[in-house]
């Protein structure tokens, strides 16, 4: 029997700015999430329609819940200022 040696990893955390940074993208990710889901329900035809109408519902629970998180940080949001995070 042969034994397998594991390579172990240093995991490096995150900076609270990463983490706000990641937080804020994620929000505006879901979003256009939401956007997308919304405009393909409109077009939708049989089984489609249940499927976008449970993914809008799904993203709008991520969404809540990305929304939640954020107020506990305290963090904010400028749309009109900051376009496009990377």
């Amino acid at each position: 029997m042969r034994s397998e040696y594991i390579k172990e990893t240093i995991i490096v955390e995150k900076s609270e700015e990463e983490k706000e940074k990641e937080l804020m993208v994620s929000i505006l990710k879901t979003k256009k999430s939401i956007q997308d889901a919304n405009e393909n329900y409109q077009y939708a035809e049989g089984k489609l329609i249940d499927y976008f109408l449970y993914t809008l519902k799904a993203e709008q629970a991520k969404l809540d819940y990305l929304i939640e998180k954020a107020k506990a940080r305290g963090l904010t949001l400028d749309i009109i200022g900051n376009k496009k995070i990377y």
